[in-house]
C-alpha cells in the first residue's frame, strides 16, 4: 500500500504536525505500526466511520494513527493521537478525511463549465 499525508489547503500536514513532537521512542512505535499497514497489515485497525479508521497501538499512553482509505492501495494520513484524546482527535480526523474527499471530487469534476459568461453592454 501507498501512504501519503493529508495536507490541508495550506499545506499542512496535521500527521505531520503531530508526529513531529513525537520524541523518539514514539516516532519509532508510529513508525513501525505504518510500515506494517504499508505492508497490508491491517489486525490493528478499527473503522471510526465515513471510510476513515484508526490503527490502535497498545504502547505507551495507546497511540491512535487516524487514516482514509483512498481506493484499495492509497492511505491518507488524517492525523494521530492517543486514548485520552480519542474522541477531539477522531472528530478532528473525520473533518480532515470530508476536506480531502470533497476536494479531490471538485479537482476530478474540474472546472464549472455550466456558467455562462456575462456579456459586457
Amino acid at each position: 500500500m501507498r501512504i501519503e499525508e493529508y495536507q490541508d489547503s495550506a499545506q499542512r500536514s496535521p500527521f505531520g504536525a503531530w508526529f513531529d513532537g513525537l520524541d523518539s521512542t514514539a516516532a519509532a512505535i508510529i513508525t513501525v505500526a505504518l510500515t506494517r499497514l504499508a505492508d497490508g497489515n491491517t489486525s490493528r485497525v478499527e473503522p471510526i466511520g465515513e471510510g476513515a479508521a484508526e490503527i490502535k497501538i497498545d504502547r505507551g499512553p495507546g497511540y491512535r494513527i487516524y487514516f482514509g482509505w483512498d481506493g484499495k492501495t492509497l492511505v491518507i494520513l488524517l492525523g494521530g493521537g492517543t486514548k485520552q484524546r480519542q474522541q477531539r482527535d477522531i472528530d478532528a480526523a473525520l473533518a480532515c478525511w470530508r476536506d480531502y474527499k470533497a476536494r479531490k471530487a471538485a479537482l476530478v469534476a474540474g472546472p464549472d463549465t455550466t456558467k455562462k459568461k456575462k456579456k459586457n453592454k
